[in-house]
This record gives C-alpha cells, sequence and structure tokens, in this order.
C-alpha cells in the first residue's frame, strides 16, 4: 500500500457526512479537513476532523491530494467545479445528465491548464448505471438499453426543487413502472416514453405567504427535472416533512436486452437497493477519489468521466492481488 491519500471535502450536507463515513471504511484515505460557507465553528465533526471556512481553501492546496465537492447540481456544482479543479484534483457528482458535456468542458479547460485530474459526474446514476450501459451496448450491439430508478429519494432533484422561490424544505421521490420492468426483464424490448418508465412525487414545505400554484407550476415544468415527467406535488408541513421523510433509500435497475443471433435472445441487469443515497454516493465518490489521485500522479490531466478509468485503479488492492483474488 502506497502513503495515504489526503482527502478534502467541499460542502458538508448529506453527501459531505457520507463522505466522512467513507472515508473511514478506507484505510488508505485520511480526511484532512472539510470546508464549509457555514460557520466551521458550528460544526460538529466526528473523528475530530478539522473545518474551515470555505474561503479558505486556496490556502490548502499544498494539504490536500484530492478535494471531493459535495455540493448540489443546480448551481453549486457549474461554479464550484471550474473554479477549484484550477487549484486541487477534484471529484464531483454532477448529475444533470443534459449539461453533463458542458459541465465536463468547463472544468477540463482549468484543470488541463493546472496539470490537476478532475473528474465529473461520479455516482451511481450517472457514474455506475453510466459503465453498466456503455458494458452493455458493446457486449450486445444489437439491443436495447433500459435505466429504472427508484423508487427512492433523488438529491439532486430534491435540491432543485429546493431552490424555487417559496418553498422552504422539500423532496422528491422517482417511481419506477413495475409494468414496464416486467416486460423488458421478459426480453420483450418495449418502446417506452418517459413518461411510460417513471412518475415524479414531491412533497413540499412552503415558506410562509408562498403562493402553492405558483411552486406547483414551476416545479412540474422544470427543464431537464420534471418536465418531460408526470409530477405530483404535495404541500405538507415541516413536522410531516420531518416524521415521514428523513431517511433517503433509493436503487433502480440497468438492463440491456439483446440478441446474440437470430435464435438468441439474451438479457444483462443490473441493480441497486440503497438503504442511503447519499451514503452509496459518497463511497463511489471515495473510490474515485483513490483513482483520481492514481491518475494524476501517472500525468493523466483534464477533466475525466466513469469512462477513463480502469476498474483496478478504485481498488485499494494491488494489481498483482487483483489477478489472484478477483480475476
Amino acid at each position: 500500500m502506497g502513503a495515504t491519500i489526503r482527502l478534502g471535502i467541499a460542502g458538508y450536507g448529506n453527501l459531505g457526512r457520507g463522505v466522512q463515513a467513507a472515508v473511514a471504511k478506507n484505510p488508505d484515505m485520511e480526511l484532512v479537513g472539510v470546508y464549509t460557507r457555514r460557520d466551521p465553528a458550528a460544526l460538529s465533526l466526528p473523528d475530530g476532523a478539522p473545518a474551515f471556512h470555505m474561503d479558505q481553501l486556496s490556502g490548502h492546496t499544498e494539504d490536500i491530494d484530492v478535494l471531493v465537492l459535495c455540493g448540489g447540481s443546480k448551481s453549486d456544482l457549474p461554479a464550484q467545479g471550474p473554479a477549484l479543479a484550477a487549484l486541487f484534483n477534484t471529484v464531483d457528482s454532477f448529475d444533470t445528465h443534459a449539461k453533463i458535456p458542458e459541465h465536463f468542458a468547463a472544468v477540463d479547460a482549468p484543470a488541463t491548464a493546472a496539470g490537476k485530474t478532475a473528474l465529473i459526474s461520479a455516482g451511481w446514476d450517472p457514474g455506475m448505471f453510466s459503465i453498466n450501459r456503455v458494458y452493455g451496448e458493446a457486449l450486445l450491439p444489437d439491443g436495447e438499453t433500459y435505466t429504472f430508478w427508484g423508487r427512492g429519494l433523488s438529491q439532486g432533484h430534491s435540491d432543485a426543487i429546493r431552490r424555487v422561490p417559496g418553498v422552504a424544505a422539500g423532496v422528491q421521490y422517482t417511481i419506477p413502472s413495475t409494468e414496464a420492468i416486467a416486460k423488458v426483464r421478459a426480453g420483450e424490448r418495449p418502446v417506452l416514453e418517459t413518461r411510460d418508465k417513471h412518475v415524479r412525487e414531491c412533497f413540499v414545505v412552503l415558506e410562509d405567504g408562498a403562493d402553492s400554484e405558483a411552486v406547483r407550476t414551476a416545479i412540474v415544468t422544470m427543464e431537464h427535472y420534471f418536465d418531460e415527467y408526470d409530477t405530483t406535488v404535495n404541500f405538507i408541513d415541516a413536522a410531516t416533512l420531518a416524521s415521514e421523510h428523513t431517511s433517503m433509500p433509493h436503487g433502480g435497475f440497468v438492463f440491456r436486452s439483446g440478441n446474440t443471433s437470430d435464435e438468441h435472445a439474451q438479457v444483462i441487469e443490473y441493480s441497486l437497493s440503497l438503504q442511503s443515497n447519499p451514503e452509496f454516493t459518497s463511497s463511489v465518490l471515495v473510490a474515485y477519489a483513490r483513482a483520481v489521485h492514481r491518475m494524476n500522479q501517472a500525468g493523466q490531466t483534464g477533466a475525466k468521466t466513469v469512462f477513463d478509468v480502469a476498474p483496478g485503479l478504485l481498488s485499494p488492492k494491488s494489481p498483482e492481488q487483483l489477478r489472484a483474488e478477483l480475476l
């Protein structure tokens, strides 16, 4: 095992806390700082991890091997990703699929100029599901790919509804169609529109005096998040949100259904069942932080995605161990 990899956390919400938990599970990792826009003294961090204000990051470039960006995709990461990739090796979980090429380009330029390695859009989708889509299409070129999410609480979509003016708090659940999944699993290769595969359900606490219909309209018409889905918005009070909607389960399925010949149909299925969406996403981020550190040491700089990372780079095990134990 090489030297301990020094990680920093930028943002200390659910994802940031998950990264801290993941670091504790990886003996080759060390958490050297949590960076927050809040008052650092107000944070109660386990394991004695030091807390700093986000403004102090630029002075800590020599202390951090990889900075894990734990902000939201709606407005945090588009600004933080390019700015911080000029200073650190980074990993983020940017999950607005339609804007990934734009985010990649924005991060690539400063990272390349600075000789840094910046991996974007790690997590489980985008991330692990993305890899399985690539594998499926490569192995079964004559076929169709299907992705289903849920039932679960979506961090990115929940963050997006909390940004709507008039929303005090809220969560969003993604619910897949069991009928559509059954057809795909049976190898039927159905033609499914976006609305055929999922519905979205929101639970929102309004700010005092907010216009509920204006909030509802802003949510259901939000581009890239809700406009292509049948979306229900339920208005509840803060006590109900706290008592019924604080756990963060999620999961989903990736299928590739195809034919290897006229006689033989094949179905590939990859699934996740997660009790904690942010903790699993954080675990993925930490594994990819290990890969980013290794890639930077090897001179691979600029923006990267999960498609650019060899699986062995994620593991703390040596190539010799991997060949002997897992191949």
